[in-house]
């Protein structure tokens, strides 16, 4: 589901992120979702509203982001690459795919996502990876999930983009902020597939 704030209705980020929901925003945001968009603010889901308003300033930014776009080539691509992450295709490779040049494709990304490709699928491996370690995958059959040469490589990749290797940063996950934030972490890729990850 999507969730449009007006502007100025709450303190949050002024740029695109993601934010790590807690168990209680999840559920406001999941109700929120099948009610009529159109509600008095004091009305029954107005007060809903306002309980999820008041909560989501408190909600930590995740250092993992991965917009999306509904730009039937982006789509395209993204969905490819989800059904098949180990998929190593260069940027000109899909271009042919997507009936563009490579540079036409490389500012399509910017523009859509904010990322150049390479850093956007780099989010998305990262994205999948989480989801599968907290599924209970190795970090082995993750690397080769993800068509890594080596779990080497894998791992500092990982560590690069998050500060930590695989294992150590789940483990500060959950201490941090319990287990439910590895279920988090599967959300957004199982979210991405069907088209809805939104900060």
């Amino acid at each position: 589901c999507l969730l449009f704030v007006e502007p100025g209705a709450v303190a949050l980020p002024d740029t695109c992120c993601t934010l790590a929901i807690s168990p209680l925003v999840r559920e406001l945001i999941q109700h929120l979702a099948g009610l009529p968009h159109d509600y008095a603010p004091d009305s029954a889901t107005g007060r809903i509203a306002r309980v999820l308003l008041d909560e989501l300033p408190n909600m930590p930014v995740e250092r993992l982001h991965l917009p999306t776009s509904s730009e039937p080539r982006i789509r395209r691509i993204a969905d490819a690459l989800i059904r098949d992450p180990a998929d190593r295709s260069t940027l000109p490779e899909w271009a042919r795919r997507v009936a563009l040049s490579e540079r036409s494709l490389a500012r399509l990304m910017r523009r859509e996502t904010g990322l150049s490709f390479g850093r956007w699928r780099q989010q998305l491996q990262l994205l999948i990876a989480l989801r599968e370690l907290a599924a209970g995958a190795s970090v082995q059959q993750v690397s080769a999930a993800l068509g890594y040469e080596s779990v080497t490589a894998f791992i500092i990749m990982f560590r690069k983009a998050l500060g930590q290797p695989p294992t150590k940063y789940l483990a500060s996950l959950t201490r941090e902020r319990g287990p439910s934030a590895l279920a988090h972490e599967a959300d957004a890729v199982d979210g991405l597939e069907t088209g809805v990850l939104r900060p």
